[in-house]
C-alpha cells in the first residue's frame, strides 16, 4: 500500500492556546483573510488618492456585512427547520451560542456561514457605506472585489482546517486512491478518500487575487496618473469577481458531499442554484463595463 497517495488529514481544530482561551484555525484563518483585504484595500486607497478617512470606517462595514450576512444566509437558506421554527433557535442564529435541553448557554462561535449570505450582506454593507460617505459607488465595489479573492482563499483554508464541507468519496480502496485524495479522519473512521473541495476553492480564490491585481496594475500602467484607471469606478472587477467565484462554485459543487439532507435528490444543490444570480449579475456588469 503505497500512503505516499493520499494525504491523511486530521489536524487539531485549535491552533493554539492562551490560558483557558482556545484559538481555533477557523478563526484565525478569518481574520488572516480580513487583515490581508484590509492592507490591500488600504493600499488601493491610497494610490487612488482617496482620503484617509473615508478609508477607516470601510473595514468595520465590511466586517459587520459579511458576517451578518453569512450568518443569515446559513440560517435561512440551509437549517430554516431549526433557526426559524423556535425561539431557541431564533437566539442561536443571532448570538454565537448553542442552549442545551436543560437551558444552559454554551459558547460555541457562529457554526454555520454562508458565502452567499456573506457576499449579499457584504455588497448592502458597502452601499451603506457609500451613501454615508460620499465615495464613488462603483470604485468602492470596484476595490473590495480587487481584495475579495484573498479573504476567500483563507476563509476556505479555515474549512479545510476544520474538515468541513468535505468533498465526496473518490474511491475507497487505499490502492487506487489518486494523490490529491484526502482521507479526512474526522469525518470517516475508516479509510475514504475524498475531494479536497476546500482547497480546490481555496487555490481558485487566490488565482483571482491574483489576475485582479495584474489586471489593475496593467490598466493604471497604461492609464493617465492623474486620472482614474480605465476600468475602475465601471463595475468591471465587482462584475469579474462575482462571475468568477460563482461560477467555480457552482461547478465545484459536484464534487462536494451535500450539506443538508433536503439536498439529496436535487438536480442542483442549494449552493448551486443561490451561485446562480450571482453569475448572471457578475457577467452583466462585466459586459456593460466593457462597452463603457
Amino acid at each position: 500500500m503505497d500512503t505516499l497517495l493520499y494525504i491523511v488529514w486530521n489536524p487539531s481544530i485549535e491552533a493554539f492556546y492562551i490560558g483557558p482561551l482556545a484559538f481555533r484555525w477557523y478563526s484565525l484563518c478569518w481574520l488572516v483573510g480580513l487583515l490581508l483585504a484590509y492592507l490591500v484595500v488600504k493600499w488601493l486607497y491610497k494610490d487612488q488618492k482617496l482620503p484617509d478617512e473615508k478609508f477607516d470606517p470601510l473595514f468595520i462595514y465590511c466586517f459587520l456585512g459579511i458576517l451578518i450576512g453569512a450568518r443569515l444566509g446559513h440560517c435561512i437558506f440551509y437549517q430554516p427547520d431549526y433557526f426559524l421554527t423556535s425561539g431557541r433557535g431564533f437566539i442561536e442564529m443571532l448570538l454565537p451560542i448553542h442552549i442545551d435541553q436543560y437551558g444552559a448557554w454554551h459558547m460555541t462561535g457562529y457554526q454555520g456561514l454562508a458565502s452567499h449570505g456573506g457576499t449579499a450582506g457584504l455588497i448592502l454593507a458597502l452601499l451603506l457605506y457609500v451613501r454615508r460617505w460620499k465615495v464613488p459607488t462603483w470604485q468602492v465595489l470596484d476595490n473590495i472585489a480587487i481584495a475579495t479573492g484573498i479573504t476567500a482563499c483563507f476563509i476556505r483554508l479555515g474549512n479545510l482546517m476544520n474538515s468541513e464541507i468535505i468533498g465526496r468519496v473518490i474511491t475507497t480502496v487505499a490502492d487506487d486512491a489518486p494523490w490529491y485524495a484526502f482521507w479526512f479522519q474526522k469525518v470517516d473512521p475508516t479509510p475514504a478518500f475524498r475531494h479536497p473541495g476546500q482547497l480546490y476553492e481555496a487555490i481558485a480564490y487566490a488565482l483571482l487575487f491574483v489576475i485582479m491585481i495584474i489586471i489593475y496594475k496593467a490598466d493604471r500602467a497604461k492609464s493617465n496618473p492623474t486620472t482614474q484607471t480605465t476600468k475602475l469606478g465601471t463595475g468591471f472587477y465587482f462584475g469579474l469577481c462575482l462571475f468568477y467565484i460563482f461560477l467555480f462554485r457552482f461547478f465545484i459543487e459536484y464534487t462536494k458531499e451535500v450539506q443538508e439532507s433536503f439536498e439529496e435528490g436535487m438536480l442542483f444543490d442549494m449552493g448551486q442554484l443561490l451561485s446562480v444570480p450571482f453569475v448572471l449579475i457578475g457577467g452583466y456588469y462585466m459586459l456593460r463595463a466593457v462597452k463603457r
